[in-house]
């Protein structure tokens, strides 16, 4: 991600460096039930840990649940991100997942991608980065919009530009809404299933998820729907690395 326009947005207070609690939370159980599982202390890392939210919400859900014990550190390329991850007392470092995460070669037993790849220029290499670091049968947990959400798919029939896409780093144009969050890819579910196998990863599950800015009137909908994750808001995946 080393482009100066996209360093300039990340850096911007205006820029929104979290997403939706929903979301956050349905990542958090994944991530406990895996806790649970493991019947050991697991080592994680939140790549691109933007606020910190989403990290406070997989550690404080794994401390509210007996033998789910993880330790997760937040890596962000943005030191705005930092300092409000900071802030909330996580443990962080600053690190570019495309350039190289600082971890030993299968030293994780975790890698949360939240709201990630959509924003990386090479989403393959970052992809490698989290095959290398993690154990043999370690997880990787990624979370991203959904190009074919249920509204999205409405709008394309009356040639509106879908939400989570965008054309420019200096305004949203040809589609609702106002802030520029510097997306540069946008996935299917069957894209996102593909380029995860294709990695190399193995047992690929992807659920639904809701989106947070979808207007109050058509919430119940979207929580309905994020039962068929293939119209989903949100793609939630977890992988595991081969044994």
């Amino acid at each position: 991600m080393g482009d100066d326009a996209l360093q300039r947005l990340y850096e911007d207070p205006a820029t929104r460096l979290s997403s939706g609690r929903g979301r956050a939370d349905l990542q958090a159980a994944i991530l406990t039930r895996i806790a649970s599982e493991a019947g050991r202390p697991l080592r994680g890392v939140d790549i691109g840990c933007g606020d910190g939210m989403c990290t406070e919400v997989a550690l404080s859900t794994c401390r509210a649940t007996p033998n789910a014990a993880v330790g997760i550190v937040g890596f962000d390329w943005s030191m705005a991100a930092l300092r409000q991850a900071k802030a909330r007392n996580l443990p962080v470092a600053r690190a570019s997942a495309d350039g190289g995460l600082p971890l030993a070669t299968s030293s994780l037993d975790i890698v949360i991608m939240s709201e990630l790849i959509e924003h990386l220029v090479d989403p393959d290499a970052t992809l490698d980065e989290a095959m290398r670091v993690l154990v043999p049968g370690g997880t990787l947990l990624l979370s991203t919009p959904n190009l074919a959400a249920w509204y999205n798919r409405a709008l394309l029939l009356f040639g509106v530009q879908p939400v989570f896409t965008e054309v420019s780093l200096r305004g949203i144009y040809g589609r609702p809404g106002k802030e520029v969050v510097g997306h540069l890819r946008v996935f299917t579910r069957r894209a996102l299933q593909e380029l995860l196998a294709a990695v190399g990863f193995i047992d690929v599950e992807i659920t639904g998820a809701p989106y947070h800015d979808v207007p109050r009137p058509f919430r119940p909908l979207d929580r309905f729907l994020c039962r068929t994750p293939s119209v989903a808001s949100n793609l939630l995946a977890s992988a595991r690395k081969p044994t």
